[in-house]
């Protein structure tokens, strides 16, 4: 597949790297040569060019009329919204926009997009304000993600000593075909393992859990967190644009404080949250004096959202020594991910990786509903509707030999959620949740696929 990224910064070049190891054939331009630079001369299979993104002459020089996939990810939302649509006039199959209005991705204007050339638009800063939102809901969760509605869902927990009796044992001996839920990824250290009967499980690994809801307060259990306090109030340290976001998606039952150091945007706050149940603070929250006379000891929740890492992290460490079991920290600085990791900061958001993922679903031939990069696990998990034809849908699960570092979570059929065994026979319609190992998406493909010979006789029959 042939794509184009515009824009070599931040979201761009992560962008590139991630998609560079899926010999995908990639080309990313950006007209300063400072930012193309360090990955022209890396280790990374994509070309580097110094055109101008809104260049006509610059894109047909990329060979933008045999593209796949255009990306515009560039600071300005107009030039990536005018890119997008010169590329599409060119013939570019798709086309991606990043948005700074969060009113451009209501739905009711995504038809007015498509007429443009434009077939999605993503606002990063909205997207990490929904995991945000998920992670404070559920104070006892790393990572939680809904499938179809709620039909399923992915729990990433944290396996302290309270889940002792996990530990040591094959999962096949922990669990069996009517266990109502399946571990469908483990982070070990730095390592990521995609689990099977043999695989065991160990004090400070995350476990990533799919089950139902009706079955995730068994899950809790099981783990030993069922005495975690739900999150009820909220302290945020930043009144940026993720906080703002926040505040006006959080739930009813949680009340918000932001503490921002800037008048002028304390201001702004005020006047776009006063029908939010959110109070505004100027201050600095790295102040520990200041964040006890606020009452942080009365929060179950702490959200770190500047733009700048190493105070985050610092922040939600001190937030925890101050009692507050919940924190979220938002890492811009990707290589600063595994390190908030190991020194148990909490949920983790990182916006590049947040909009890769949203990104990355659109270069599957398979109708995918939706995928997602686990921030803190390397790995992906995508949800796949089987199509009618596809290989499938002909045999039960244990006749397959699917790749290594690839298993099946879960399937929705008919809006019902229920787990996958070696008995399951897929049908079409069903929608099957697929984890692997980051990278191997494309290695699942072919199997939900309708195979080019059966679209052949379909097409030869219509034509007869």
């Amino acid at each position: 597949m042939k794509i184009i990224i515009a824009g070599a910064g931040a979201v761009g070049t992560h962008l590139a790297e991630l998609l560079a190891s899926e010999s995908h054939d990639i080309i990313l331009i950006d007209e300063n040569p400072e930012k193309t630079e360090p990955l022209a001369g890396g280790n990374y299979d994509l070309l580097t060019m110094n055109v101008s993104p809104t260049s006509i002459a610059g894109l047909m020089e990329a060979g933008v009329a045999h593209a796949d996939l255009f990306i515009a990810v560039t600071p300005e939302e107009t030039r990536n919204i005018t890119c997008c649509m010169i590329a599409h006039t060119l013939g570019a199959r798709k086309t991606v926009a990043r948005v700074d209005n969060s009113e451009y991705t209501t739905p009711e204007y995504s038809g007015m997009f498509k007429r443009m050339g434009i077939d999605s638009v993503v606002y990063p800063e909205e997207l990490a304000a929904e995991e945000i939102i998920e992670g404070l809901k559920r104070s006892w969760v790393r990572q939680y993600w809904e499938v179809h509605g709620g039909a399923l869902c992915l729990l990433g927990i944290k396996l302290r000593e309270e889940a002792r009796a996990l530990f040591g044992k094959p999962l096949h001996k922990l669990f069996d075909v009517t266990t109502p839920y399946h571990i469908v990824a483990i982070k070990h250290g730095d390592a990521t393992i995609i689990p099977n009967g043999n695989s065991e499980l160990q004090l400070g690994d995350i476990a990533y859990f799919m089950t139902t809801k009706k079955h995730i307060q068994t899950i809790r259990k099981i783990v030993g967190k069922e005495d975690y306090a739900d999150v009820k109030s909220v302290m945020v340290m930043g009144g940026g644009h993720i906080a703002m976001h926040v505040a006006h998606a959080k739930p009813a039952n949680i009340s918000m404080k932001i503490i921002e150091q800037n008048e002028l945007r304390c201001q702004q706050l005020i006047e776009q949250l006063e029908n939010e149940d959110v109070m505004v603070i100027q201050g600095d929250a790295r102040d520990t004096d200041l964040l006890i006379e606020e009452g942080i000891s009365e929060v179950q929740g702490f959200a770190a959202l500047t733009t700048n890492t190493e105070e985050n992290i610092l922040a939600c460490l001190a937030a925890k020594r101050l009692g507050v079991r919940k924190t979220v920290a938002q890492v811009e600085n990707i290589a600063y991910v595994a390190m908030a990791e190991k020194l148990d900061i909490g949920t983790i958001i990182n916006k590049k990786m947040t909009a890769a993922s949203h990104i990355y679903r659109l270069l599957l031939d398979t109708d995918v509903a939706s995928i997602r990069r686990l921030t803190i696990a390397d790995a992906d998990v995508a949800e796949f509707i089987a199509s009618e034809g596809s290989p499938i849908t002909k045999k039960s699960i244990r006749e397959f030999r699917f790749p290594s570092g690839i298993t099946l979570g879960g399937l929705v059929r008919d809006g019902v959620g229920t787990h996958v065994t070696g008995s399951t026979q897929i049908m079409p319609g069903d929608r099957v949740i697929v984890f692997c190992k980051s990278g191997l998406i494309k290695d699942i493909d072919s199997y939900f696929a309708v195979p080019d010979s059966v679209i052949n006789r379909v097409m030869s029959a219509l034509r007869a």
